[in-house]
């Protein structure tokens, strides 16, 4: 057996025994021989999963449960289960290593006999089922970004070596028919580093306004900002790379679409798109003959642009529900290609996707993992230059995820338009500073108009 199939095989048994164990303690009194054997096997399945990692984390994210990294559909003998836990708002559930049996019983005492809330108090009531090993409440999005290690200019030279590695690709998927998986993984592997050295900078490259290249940019930012977003559920190792693998290959099937379509600048007449639309299975149908790429990539192929509400294209194709590297992909696709600036479209400021992305909820997409999407890029992305009210302009260095359209900026200009040779940090989420409230961003401003860099002052360094 391998690796990952161990690991989900491990995932399922400790979903399918944690469900066991609340609905046992919902019908039984908690001395009953079945309670104490639900309990058992939970805390068995836990001590096995604690031998590898000192903390288990499970995640609910739609109909799905991320179990330890592990994304994992919601079957029936489970689904009422992860039902009732987000009725009472758990996002995260943490188990650390030495919980006890006792300490377990009684955390699924509490957790089945709870009544749903909403708003405030739901987070009272889950911080009333934490104990010593175990803690409950929402999803947080990881974050590294005060513990980059790597300078912004590194950063720049591996997107670009990434994305010329995108177009070698490209080339060689055209001329044989099928994408090197050796090189495509490699790509992969390195993109994921990048993200876990320095992921504020790999965000604020991929939140750029102009390429060079469409196709192969997008390729790339479309794996980093899958990848991102799935590292922000909890998702990491191999499966992590599988994502961004899927999100680099999405498009794969474009190799054989018309290049008089494919490049055309205008609108494409109905004859043409409809030869367009033939890409998802095209791409399935490319990546599902490679055994040695994983089968998650063909299903992201083909699912990309499908919608949860089972609209979309390729027609005829049913599913229950999409795969969350689906969704996640679909959300970082459509993001990247409205940002874009393109010779027949301008880039749209990241305020108004986020209004597309919201206005598609429940139809596109899932509202919840929109909702997070806009908590790690923000309003204004890192890396963006703004004007502030003051007249200052600043470069924004920080995502505050309870107000996305708030973050930490670095002044670099002063209202009179000079240049500060000491640039300085505001957190404009504060309420009050030093002198007085933090000024307020009133618009994005292009770095041509502004004069300097910003990723240079992602990293401190002066432009």
């Amino acid at each position: 057996m391998s690796e990952d199939a161990r690991r989900v095989r491990m995932a399922e048994a400790l979903l399918r025994h944690f469900s066991a164990c609340v609905k046992s303690v919902q019908l039984y009194a908690p001395e009953h021989p079945l309670v104490k054997r639900a309990v058992d096997q939970l805390a068995e399945s836990f001590e096995r999963a604690h031998v590898e990692s000192e903390e288990l984390v499970i995640g609910l994210i739609d109909h799905q449960a991320v179990v330890d990294g592990v994304p994992l559909l919601a079957t029936p003998g489970v689904s009422e289960t992860v039902e009732r836990l987000q009725a009472l708002g758990a996002e995260r559930l943490a188990f650390r290593r030495g919980l006890t049996p006792d300490e377990l019983l009684a955390f699924v005492r509490q957790l089945g006999a709870r009544p749903a809330l909403s708003g405030d108090r739901r987070d009272d009531r889950l911080a009333a089922l934490s104990s010593p090993h175990v803690t409950v409440g929402r999803l947080t999005l990881q974050r590294q970004i005060d513990a980059d290690c790597c300078d912004v200019a590194a950063m720049r030279e591996h997107y670009g070596q990434a994305v010329a590695g995108a177009e070698a690709l490209w080339d060689q998927a055209r001329a044989e028919g099928s994408p090197d998986p050796n090189a495509a993984i490699a790509l992969v592997d390195g993109l994921a580093s990048a993200i876990g050295e320095n992921p504020r900078a790999m965000l604020a490259l991929a939140a750029l306004h102009r390429y060079d290249n469409y196709t192969f940019t997008h390729m790339v930012n479309v794996s980093v900002l899958t990848m991102a977003q799935a590292r922000s559920l909890g998702i990491t190792g191999t499966l992590l790379r599988q994502f961004g693998l899927a999100g680099l290959m999405h498009d794969i099937g474009k190799i054989r679409t018309p290049a008089e379509i494919l490049t055309k600048s205008d609108r494409l007449t109905d004859a043409e798109f409809a030869v367009m639309m033939r890409h998802p299975l095209d791409g399935a149908e490319i990546l599902r003959r490679r055994l040695d790429l994983p089968p998650l990539a063909a299903v992201v192929a083909l699912e990309h642009h499908l919608r949860i509400d089972r609209t979309g294209y390729p027609a005829g194709v049913e599913r229950s529900s999409l795969n969350l590297a689906t969704q996640l992909c679909s959300i970082a696709d459509v993001y990247d290609a409205m940002r874009s600036q393109r010779a027949y479209q301008r880039a749209f400021p990241t305020d108004r996707i986020m209004a597309v992305l919201q206005q598609h909820d429940r139809k596109r997409f899932d509202d919840r993992l929109v909702r997070r999407f806009g908590q790690l890029m923000g309003v204004y992305p890192i890396g963006n230059i703004v004007r502030l009210d003051n007249g200052s302009l600043a470069v924004v260095t920080r995502i505050h995820a309870p107000d996305p359209a708030r973050p930490a900026v670095r002044v670099v200009v002063d209202p009179s338009g000079k240049r500060l040779d000491r640039p300085y940090d505001l957190a404009l989420w504060t309420e009050e500073g030093r002198d007085g409230p933090p000024p307020r961003i009133v618009v994005p401003v292009d770095p041509d108009e502004a004069g300097f860099d910003p990723l240079a002052y992602l990293d401190g360094a002066a432009a």
